[in-house]
């Protein structure tokens, strides 16, 4: 008897299942053997990816003769897409194919968008001519098919990542049972751990392949992250037999839509006083279907009237308290997800006007090595993987003995101290360009457009503090984001923390033509020009950090009334309860009419 018990204990509690839909073993199964196929995955697939994107902007400007707004308009608009289109691989991900399936077939319009990007920068009739003098107007613009190769094959690359990069971090923390103590403990830390591996790649993207890129040729430095991809395709392809799946749970928009809907359309009902009196499904309906009950609360509370009861069963009238629980859940982050707008903007600046900033400066490193501005951002990387490690090794372990909260501090505190860091950073951004720009004038070098004699690492602590800013702002994001999702649009949470960067990469793009635009009337030589010499970008990076002042201010206050979810291991026992309480109530009955 002990043994089925043992055997029975094996099975995971949280509903997941191999791809034939069979409950699995946890000694099977998950855990950090099958992460481990993910992880490195996500470490050749971050290569990949920034690879391209962080030297974006040269590619535009040194090739395909760019200006400096449009050149920046065009990475932060590719990059908006990028980061936007995951909401919609969530969705089809919980609604029809699953996690798993979802990410297989949008690897492939993935690993094709980067062929291409491959081919347009290699083969003779796809990329643009030379031009020795890339400052020269006289260089011979790229034609309709050159650019449209590129581009489309950028924008393909786009759809691809819109169905891998939510359901990844999906799959790997699936991985990870929160019914069991031991798994639920190592999930705490693996979204560290997590981000670790993706700096890591990041950082060797940011400078092998850049270096790669601006020293060897774009045809090999492009080549090699469509190569890199392939072999991360391959290797999550590899640990299949490991992985735990969850199966989809139905269109999270439209769930929350009908609650919405039927909440509007009974707006004149009251609520009753007793919760217990709300719409609800049987407990054993949630058990044999592997799913999660939630009770109701208080929180957004007009949202209840979608589950009193009416009379009509229509499921756009009446929803079960748990669907609507789920999106009062999904509806309470929005105000977060709108805080990080901003500092999600300033990250933009990285892969752009930081960069073009760098090719102004001396970056020569002894007498024949120059550092490309584009391999700054490793710094970035660097910052960012050392203040992990401190934060999950030190900081967390010394705040847990005051706060007993086991990651140290709240999410939402550790979001808030990476604001307040973007804030410092763009202060010194301004100061520095403007010590920049009178280097310039001291040296009568400023209409010239010439190199200022004064060395690129003098950007080096605005790099630094960045990597730091993630190590908080980002981290808790991807957490907080996925951690308050409910169980069954954890692809949708996901897909938050990532919409967060796609729209901040399109305000980037607003904002810098719309600064440009105005900055210009009235006879005004305006702030952003193609010569940065004559441009005042340190105006521009003091109106970012009024920016970031007036965000953090907006964050404190959605953050004061902000109220975290319930634990899920909580809300089991109490489910665990309720279930042992009715079958011995069923069984009493059961012996009343037998005697």
């Amino acid at each position: 008897m002990s043994g089925e018990e043992g055997n029975l204990d094996d099975y995971t509690q949280d509903g997941t299942v191999d791809l034939k839909g069979n409950p699995v073993r946890r000694s099977k199964r998950g855990g950090w053997r099958a992460c481990s196929f993910v992880v490195v995955y996500e470490v050749f697939e971050r290569m990949a990816y920034h690879g391209i994107s962080s030297n974006l902007v040269m590619y535009l400007t040194d090739k395909l003769h760019h200006g400096t707004v449009k050149s920046a308009n065009n990475v932060t608009n590719w990059g908006g897409t990028i980061w936007v289109t995951p909401i919609f691989g969530a969705g089809v991900a919980e609604a029809y194919l699953g996690r798993y399936w979802t990410f297989i077939i949008a690897s492939f319009f993935y690993l094709m968008g980067m062929i291409v990007l491959a081919l347009s920068v290699s083969l003779s009739g796809l990329k643009p001519p030379p031009c020795n003098d890339i400052k020269s107007q006289d260089c011979r613009k790229a034609s309709t098919l050159q650019l449209g190769t590129f581009f489309v094959a950028l924008y393909t690359l786009a759809v691809g990542t819109g169905g891998t990069k939510p359901n990844i971090l999906t799959i790997a923390a699936d991985q990870f049972d929160e019914f069991e103590p031991k798994e639920k403990a190592h999930k705490l830390s693996f979204f560290n751990w997590w981000m670790f591996s993706i700096f890591f790649a990041t950082l060797l993207g940011n400078t092998v392949l850049v270096y790669i890129q601006e020293d060897v040729g774009w045809a090999l430095g492009y080549g090699l992250p469509a190569l890199g991809l392939a072999i991360a395709i391959a290797i999550f392809l590899a640990g299949t037999p490991f992985y735990r799946h969850k199966k989809p749970a139905g269109s999270p928009f439209t769930r929350m839509a009908k609650v919405i809907v039927a909440a509007i359309r009974k707006m004149n009902v009251p609520l009753p006083t007793d919760p217990q009196e709300l719409y609800e499904l049987d407990l054993e309906y949630y058990t044999q279907k592997g799913k999660y009950r939630i009770g109701s609360t208080q929180n957004l509370r007009f949202f209840n009237k979608a589950a009193v009861k009416t009379g009509a069963t229509n499921p756009w009238i009446l929803c079960s308290v748990t669907q609507v629980e789920e999106t009062k859940q999904m509806l309470a982050m929005i105000p977060i997800l709108v805080a990080t707008f901003v500092p999600s903007t300033m990250l933009a600046q990285i892969n752009t006007l930081f960069v073009k900033q760098g090719t102004t400066l001396d970056r020569a490193i002894g007498s024949s090595f120059k550092i490309p501005p584009a391999s700054l951002t490793g710094f970035v990387t660097l910052s960012m993987l050392v203040c992990v490690v401190l934060y999950d090794r030190y900081f967390v372990r010394i705040t847990r003995r005051w706060t007993k909260n086991p990651r140290g501090i709240t999410l939402l505190q550790r979001m808030g101290i990476g604001l307040v860091i973007h804030i410092i950073i763009m202060v010194i951004a301004s100061f520095t360009e403007r010590y920049r720009l009178s280097v310039a004038k001291d040296h009568g070098i400023v209409e010239k457009g010439q190199q200022v004699p004064l060395t690129i690492f003098i950007m080096l602590p605005q790099f630094v503090l960045m990597g730091t800013a993630d190590a908080f702002l980002e981290v808790a994001k991807i957490e907080f984001f996925y951690d308050q999702a409910p169980e069954s649009m954890k692809s949708l949470g996901t897909s938050y923390s990532m919409t967060t960067l796609g729209v901040g990469n399109f305000l980037s793009s607003f904002l810098l033509s719309t600064v440009s635009d105005i900055t210009k009337r009235h006879g005004h030589k305006g702030w952003i020009l193609n010569n940065l010499n004559v441009s005042h970008l340190d105006y521009y990076y003091a109106f970012f950090a009024i920016l970031n002042v007036l965000n953090f201010v907006f964050f404190l206050v959605v953050a004061k009334f902000y109220v975290y979810k319930a634990e899920v291991s909580d809300s089991m026992e109490v489910l665990t309860e309720e279930l042992k309480m009715m079958r011995l109530r069923a069984s009493a009955q059961e012996a009343t009419v037998a005697n």
